[in-house]
């Protein structure tokens, strides 16, 4: 089948890879001029996989798509090239690698005074979470165990099985991987409308057997898609010790700090109901930093070395929505949950076309 995908997010990379391998003719249109340039919300993200943790503002449904996800991940990696540590803006990307995924779990984190905002949340999620899902409440001497750099927090519960992957390498290689398979990627081309069998670009209209929108916020007017503000900030701190990412509950916002290869970290937690695209304000970068530093003292040191914006796509609901009919399929509204959605997402989408998962591919 000839197929044309509008938009080269995670969403649009990932089913661009996996159609390319199939066997298909794959067509790529993104209005950002190139594949490493970080215009879609994808870059701009942790890469938490966290099912039960997001039970906070997601349904079952978001729920069951993460842990399928979880168990997609490994296999569509195992398929990927190596690349580069994912570098800070002007820095070399070192040896290649495989893209960084982790599933030891993650922590959630509370000082002392926050016990009624901590409780709240941790009573929601095992309200919310299957039995023997909920979050384990572990004491001060098995935390240190866990992640001796942590300091200061009172309280403390472990998620088993949560995860987190490198998003910047994972963007990267999913783009190489397509290529290398016979995707075409047309950048700066700006789709302005999907139709059964058609997108319709700045430069014309492209015919196609099937057409998959996977544009977020650009998919407006055809979607009530809006744009939720997030802010982040990376970090190089040498000789840190932390395995697995953490969120810490606060009464005013939840901040969350996750490692990277290369002595890096990522903090980030600001939602905000704007779809302003300036660069990070300072009240969020000193909230951010500031609740980094009371969980890990070893960030005093720590370089900020980048800050990035972007824009959340999400409906009114805040919910995915995967809609097809004969010739198109629409996924949008990925919220904040796109990385850990994501591939259970593509793999119901191209159930219509009648595509394997990559455990059936193998098999």
């Amino acid at each position: 089948m000839h197929i044309a995908i509008a938009g080269a997010g995670l969403l649009g990379r990932l089913l661009a890879w996996q159609l390319a391998r199939a066997g298909h003719a794959v067509e790529v249109f993104d209005l950002a001029p190139g594949p490493q340039l970080r215009g879609a919300t994808g870059w701009t993200a942790a890469g938490m996989l966290s099912p039960v943790s997001e039970l906070e503002c997601a349904d079952a449904n978001v729920y069951q798509l993460g842990l399928r996800s979880l168990q997609l991940w490994p296999e569509l990696l195992a398929g990927l090239p190596a690349v580069p540590a994912a570098p800070f803006a002007g820095e070399d990307g070192g040896p290649l690698r495989p893209v960084d995924l982790r599933a030891q779990g993650s922590l959630l984190l509370a000082h002392r005074g926050d016990e009624g905002a901590a409780a709240r949340v941790v009573d929601l999620l095992a309200d919310k979470a299957p039995a023997g899902h909920a979050p384990r409440r572990v004491d001060l001497q098995e935390l240190a165990t866990l992640e001796p750099d942590i300091r200061g927090p009172a309280h403390a519960w472990l998620l088993e099985g949560e995860g987190q992957i490198d998003t910047w390498q994972a963007m990267a290689a999913l783009a190489l991987g397509a290529q290398a398979a016979g995707a075409r990627f047309h950048w700066g081309r700006r789709v302005e409308r999907a139709e059964p069998g058609a997108l319709h670009t700045d430069q014309g209209v492209v015919r196609a057997d099937w057409v998959f929108d996977v544009r977020g916020t650009g998919a407006r007017p055809q979607l009530a898609v809006r744009g939720v503000r997030g802010e982040i900030v990376h970090l190089h701190a040498p000789g840190l010790r932390l395995n697995r990412p953490l969120r810490l509950l606060h009464p005013r916002h939840r901040v969350y700090i996750v490692p990277r290869a290369g002595d890096r970290v990522l903090v980030g937690a600001s939602e905000i109901e704007s779809e302003d695209r300036s660069p990070i304000s300072l009240r969020t970068s000193v909230e951010l930093m500031a609740a980094a530093h009371s969980v890990l003292p070893a960030l005093a040191e720590a370089r900020v070395v980048f800050t990035d914006t972007n824009l959340r796509p999400a409906l009114p609901d805040n919910l995915p929505v995967l809609h097809t009919q004969p010739g198109l399929t629409q996924v949008n509204g990925l919220f904040r949950h796109g990385w850990l959605i994501g591939p259970a997402l593509v793999e119901q989408a191209l159930a219509a076309l009648g595509e394997s998962t990559p455990s059936e591919t193998s098999a």
